[in-house]
């Protein structure tokens, strides 16, 4: 897409629109976490089923993230985002229904069909309305204000805690209402799109696909992706399928404080988002600062698993480093990518990253119903924290690579100064 004048004071309300409608996304995208424990006791799941639940979500993103490019440049952000939306309400209904079990994994598949495509169009989309000296900021604050889905899912069982003595159901239908508002937001921006978007230079041709070229990318690409992959493989399937209910039943935590708990790692995003993305701008240093934030993840699972340290040191270290890696990693890939393949790059490492976070979910689950976890056996979760502290240092390992090479002569100035307004 390329950049406009950004002249238009509707760019901000158009920033605001995809920010509730992504953060609708994120909250019912989170919303199997906070009654996995209801799950288990008033329908037997196992950790399997799950795991099941939020793995079938990335699924979808397999084939869609070969097309959605295509998608946007035929029919345009706004269409598609709107779209997306209206599929992600049907898919959270079906969720909501959520008996038989099959209908309950067909509507987490559906709206992950959403869930896949509306981040990308909504990212596409704020290209057409801010210039190039703006889009950093806007995409700096589209992510942290995104990350308030993830952090009203987790709080929703203290505000909303009548719900949950109801049972495993109503705050699914609470997560269905608050993809209905995402989707009024959706076809508010929409609307506001086909109006007012100011005139940008359009490319009039699509590239033709070399497909023997596909995967001929720099050797730093290699190492991004894999951090990418590795770490989205080990924060989102614990934070928001495992975490509350290990934090129940390994830390002895209710569910209202499980979810404040896990609820401050995105919460702190929310705000340290920027100011890290705006660090990297100023110093420099993205690999390095790519190699810090991951680290602490590793560290995190030692201090869950083989500490008593209170439970909000983990959750810090955590935080920090979601917060410091996103804000890094997107902008760093644009930097190692060439402009005309940034589109392939970004499509392959969705596609990748998809597969992942789905095997992570399901491995995880599979091994701690193997080992027993559960309120009755607390250290059955010692290997599901086992095999997220593996993972966790094999994406440690591909940021430190990356830093050595973007450190050495085939670098692309990630280690230097850069121009916020570059």
């Amino acid at each position: 897409m390329s950049s406009v004048n950004g002249s238009s004071p509707m760019r901000w309300w158009v920033l605001a629109l995809a920010a509730i409608a992504v953060s609708s996304s994120y909250y019912e995208d989170d919303v199997i976490g906070p009654i996995a424990d209801l799950l288990h006791r008033q329908r037997g799941f196992s950790q399997s089923q799950l795991g099941m639940l939020n793995g079938v979500i990335s699924i979808p993103n397999v084939a869609l993230a070969l097309i959605s490019g295509l998608l946007i440049d035929r029919f345009g952000p706004a269409r598609i985002a709107f779209w997306c939306a209206a599929i992600g309400v049907l898919g959270a209904a079906l969720t909501a229904i959520g008996e038989p079990y099959a209908l309950m994994v067909l509507g987490r598949f559906i709206f992950g069909i959403s869930e896949g495509a509306i981040f990308i169009a909504l990212v596409a989309g704020l290209a057409q309305w801010f210039p190039r000296s703006g889009i950093a900021l806007a995409t700096a604050l589209y992510l942290s204000l995104a990350r308030v889905g993830s952090y009203a899912v987790d709080t929703s069982t203290a505000w909303s805690h009548p719900l949950y003595e109801h049972g495993w159901q109503a705050p699914l239908w609470l997560g269905t209402a608050i993809t209905a508002i995402g989707l009024a937001a959706a076809a508010m921006y929409y609307r506001l799109d086909l109006r007012h978007r100011p005139k940008a230079s359009l490319r009039t041709g699509v590239e033709q696909i070399k497909w023997r070229q596909l995967l001929n990318f720099d050797l730093s690409y290699w190492y991004i992706l894999g951090l990418h992959v590795l770490y989205a493989a080990v924060f989102f399937p614990f934070r928001t399928t495992y975490a509350i209910e290990y934090f129940q039943h390994a830390k002895g935590l209710t569910l209202q404080q499980a979810g404040v708990a896990n609820s401050w790692v995105f919460f702190a995003a929310i705000f340290a988002t920027p100011v890290f993305g705006l660090l990297a701008d100023r110093l420099g240093r993205r690999a390095l600062m790519l190699s810090f934030g991951t680290l602490l993840l590793p560290l995190t699972f030692v201090v869950l698993g083989l500490t008593d340290l209170n439970l909000w040191v983990s959750t810090v270290m955590m935080g920090i480093s979601f917060a410091l890696v996103p804000a890094v990693i997107w902008p760093a890939t644009t930097l190692i990518v060439e402009p005309r393949r940034l589109g392939t790059a970004l499509g392959l490492i969705t596609l990748i990253q998809a597969l992942g976070m789905a095997a992570s979910n399901l491995a995880a689950g599979r091994l701690a119903d193997i080992a027993g976890a559960g309120a009755q056996n607390p250290a059955g979760y010692d290997v599901m924290l086992g095999f997220f502290f593996l993972l966790s240092l094999t994406a440690l390992l591909s940021a430190v690579l990356l830093w050595r090479r973007e450190a050495g002569p085939h670098g692309h100035q990630l280690e230097a100064v850069r121009s916020a307004a570059r």
